[in-house]
């Protein structure tokens, strides 16, 4: 009888000589597995390459916070796995990064911010269950904006993180360390959070596809929460085909009693495949709503990039048979939007103290927001202030916090009337109405998620073009569309998508990372990243809002 040894060591050897020509470069699901099971390459180093990846580029975008000292070791068991012809899993051996306000064992679970650096939890969220028993590779911890309060992904742990497209601009946020990571090829896909722009923001200024799902049909638990009304949780990926399966794992949780919004979701459509959704159909009599309220037609170097962008996406919707329709309504201006019916401000409190004061966490971390914010080392930029003075004092006892929900019940009454009467299968408009902003701006201003976000609707994000390029974005700067639905039409938004991105064939890999990198022992170690948390601009001083300030 053949021994479990010399199989395997049958099997490495065969492997020797063709593992090297597998570049991960753009790599998608299919190719990966591909590879994998025609045995071209071995999932040791597939991990390994990114690994390396992230060792020559990450201390450039400081996109990357943490890795999983175990990666490679789980890399050879599943090699062990494909020895012996029992492989399975739709994302099997797939390097995944996570947002690091995402729990994950073995990992700290950080939000960007110095007084979590301690913090580990004893169990997954469940979406990072669903991914690893899906056979996904958690890779590492992906850096964000701190506390995934604002657009610009600049921490007190892990520095600015930097737009690959252009290292002068920001790359986007929340969720920009897994924007960067993956327009970067330093994963195949990476998780977000999307509090109001925060999974769309990052895929509109790095040239990806991302979902921000129905509110309730992904659970939100074992994630750092902002708000109970505003938070979703989804994915980012370079291509739509990789997205789908994302969005199918991680949808599969189904009803979780530790989020309730998941009771929503209609029996129809529990175990759907997103995937089979970008088959079939067209564009053909599809009736789509552009929102005119939410662009902005002065013409600058910041914003006439975006209109035409905007402008060719709609010329090849009505290329390919769809009707576009301006959508004029008033109510529709993100900026009047968030100034009235923010709720997020007013919930961030409770639901902070209730995640830090779980049992299931251990190690050395505050145990409240007001014990966070009661430290000197966290992060807070002065477009923040006026945020957390809010939460300080703010809660959902609040009289306005009813008036503000009242406000986003009209505006969701409005959206689906809008729907109704015009007979849309959709809304477009551009993530951003400017390019994304500078290093060193106060805010990322011009976003438009906050229809979404207050909605609940489903929104599926295509990379809609680039600004003309410059000594520092050679290929332009990325701009992003948004295709928003009806609650549970995410198969028809990718459906949509699908047709109009195989007519616009926008995805460019960023010229800084377009070079390979050598893997030159796939038999190391997992490094420790290190990052230098002294390259935050000097506009976002630490700790400015920390003791000792009045609140």
């Amino acid at each position: 009888m053949v021994s479990r040894n010399l199989l395997l060591s049958v099997f490495y050897a065969s492997l020797a000589a063709t593992t090297a020509t597998f570049d991960v470069r753009e790599a998608t699901i299919d190719s990966i597995h591909n590879a994998l099971f025609t045995r071209l390459t071995t999932c040791r180093h597939v991990v390994s390459s990114y690994i390396a990846r992230i060792e020559a580029l990450n201390p450039s975008l400081h996109a990357v916070i943490s890795l999983n000292p175990d990666a490679l070791s789980i890399a050879d068991d599943m090699d062990n796995q494909i020895a012996f012809s029992n492989a399975t899993g739709p994302l099997f051996c797939i390097p995944i990064l996570l947002k690091d306000n995402f729990d994950a064992v073995g990992m700290p679970t950080t939000s960007g911010a110095r007084p979590l650096a301690d913090l580990y939890p004893l169990v997954d969220a469940p979406t990072v269950t669903a991914l690893k028993r899906a056979g996904g590779l958690i890779l590492g911890k992906a850096n964000m904006h701190e506390m995934a309060l604002e657009g610009l992904s600049v921490s007190s742990l892990g520095g600015q993180i930097v737009n690959p497209y252009d290292l002068a601009r920001t790359p986007g946020g929340s969720s920009g360390g897994t924007g960067v990571a993956v327009a970067a090829n330093l994963a195949v896909f990476g998780t977000g959070s999307d509090t109001v722009n925060s999974l769309r923001s990052p895929a509109s200024a790095n040239n990806l596809f991302s979902f921000r799902p129905t509110r309730g049909l992904i659970s939100r638990a074992g994630v750092i929460p902002n708000s109970y009304s505003h938070d979703t949780v989804g994915a980012m990926a370079r291509s739509l085909d990789d997205l789908a399966v994302a969005l199918t794992v991680m949808a599969s949780v189904g009803y979780d009693p530790a989020d309730n919004t998941t009771a929503f979701i209609p029996p129809e459509v529990l175990g759907r495949d997103y995937r089979s959704a970008l088959y079939g159909g067209n564009l053909k009599g599809k009736r789509l709503g552009l929102v005119q309220g939410l662009h902005n037609y002065e013409a600058s170097n910041e914003t006439t990039p975006v209109n035409e962008a905007m402008a060719h996406m709609v010329a090849l919707l009505q290329g390919a048979g769809a009707h576009v329709v301006n959508v004029t309504s008033p109510l529709y201006n993100a900026t009047a939007i968030i100034s009235k019916m923010d709720l997020q401000q007013l919930e961030y409190r409770e639901l902070l103290d209730e995640y830090l004061a779980r049992d299931d966490l251990e190690g050395d971390f505050p145990r409240s927001f007001y014990e966070f914010y009661g430290r000197d080392d966290f992060l807070v930029i002065p477009a923040q202030y006026g945020y957390i003075e809010t939460a300080w004092t703010g809660s959902t006892a609040n009289a306005t916090y009813f008036e503000r929900q009242r406000l986003v019940q009209n505006l969701t009454l409005n959206l689906h009337s809008t729907f109704r009467e015009l007979e849309l299968d959709a809304l477009i408009y551009p993530q951003q109405k400017n390019l994304v902003v500078p290093i060193g701006s106060p805010s990322q201003a011009g976003r438009n998620g906050i229809l979404a976000a207050l909605t609940g609707v489903p929104v599926v994000m295509v990379p809609a073009g680039f600004s003309p390029p410059t000594e520092t974005a050679p290929l332009g700067v990325p701009i992003g569309m948004e295709i928003m639905g009806l609650p549970w039409t995410e198969d028809k938004l990718l459906n949509i998508a699908r047709h109009l991105s195989g007519i616009a064939q926008l995805r460019r890999m960023p010229v800084f990372a377009n070079a390979s990198v050598e893997v030159t022992s796939p038999y190391a170690s997992v490094p420790t990243i290190s990052l230098d948390a002294g390259s935050i601009s000097p506009n976002y001083p630490l700790g400015e809002f920390g003791r000792g300030r009045k609140c």
